[in-house]
């Protein structure tokens, strides 16, 4: 959750596990070190290279490092399409997506009929159309609810509220920019409110403090006491969000 995302260098490919992997070289005029990430969604790997390292240096880094890389892609879950009869989280508690072939209504969610059930995720219209038309649900349900906490956050902080982008990185949950627009995920709708809410105040305090000093932190953790509750459950369950769609 740092600002924009620099632009990407030239696309390479590695040799791993018998298949060509792309392999993006990412410049952070911040990093100190080349490190390596891998998108979860893909698995195309991404180096990261400082600003007084080279392309050069960093393909030739993921190059000595191809059997961790390999390793990583094999831990992978596997991913869980936007089709009948699959199971996604929307704001943290389960939905089992139904397509409802004859229906008008575009998307809506049934609750379930008993307690120990699951609620209903339905989907009208045809089933190749079903994975595009929940996911354009998902965005706007994302945008409404992130704009809805960061204009909160904003008000407390006596601040106007920032444009709000909506989007899909793998590698952070949200940006600001130097001019005041906050970025999100919108895979921030599937995990629990309390992580949406968190991710909307640490970025709206950006609107104060473009840094992560401390008191950039001391205004977080007066917006969202659950900073640290949140952040556990990004690291450790956050990935998992990629597998969705």
């Amino acid at each position: 959750m740092t600002r924009a995302t620099p632009p990407r260098e030239p696309t390479s490919h590695l040799e791993i596990d018998g298949g060509r992997v792309a392999v993006h070289v990412r410049l952070n005029a911040r990093a100190r070190n080349y490190v390596i990430r891998l998108d979860p969604r893909s698995g195309q790997v991404v180096v990261v290279r400082p600003a007084r390292g080279s392309v050069k240096r960093a393909l030739s880094f993921a190059h000595e490092h191809r059997a961790w890389i390999a390793a990583r892609r094999q831990e992978r879950p596997s991913p869980i399409p936007f089709n009948e009869g699959r199971i996604i989280p929307v704001r943290g508690v389960p939905h089992i997506i139904c397509n409802q072939t004859s229906a008008r209504r575009g998307v809506w969610v049934e609750a379930a009929e008993s307690q120990a059930g699951t609620a209903r995720l339905c989907v009208s219209g045809q089933a190749e159309h079903c994975a595009r038309r929940l996911a354009d649900w998902l965005k706007r349900q994302a945008r409404t609810d992130l704009t809805i906490s960061a204009a909160r956050h904003a008000q407390a902080l006596g601040l106007p509220k920032g444009r709000i982008q909506v989007r899909d990185p793998f590698s952070r949950w949200g940006s600001c920019s130097s001019t005041g627009t906050l970025s999100f995920s919108w895979r921030l709708i599937l995990a629990p409110p309390f992580i949406l809410d968190y991710v909307a105040a640490h970025e709206t305090a950006h609107l104060k403090h473009l840094n992560h000093g401390k008191q950039f932190w001391t205004l977080v953790d007066r917006l969202t006491p659950q900073r640290a509750t949140a952040e556990d459950w990004l690291s450790t369950q956050g990935t998992d969000l990629h597998r969705y769609g």
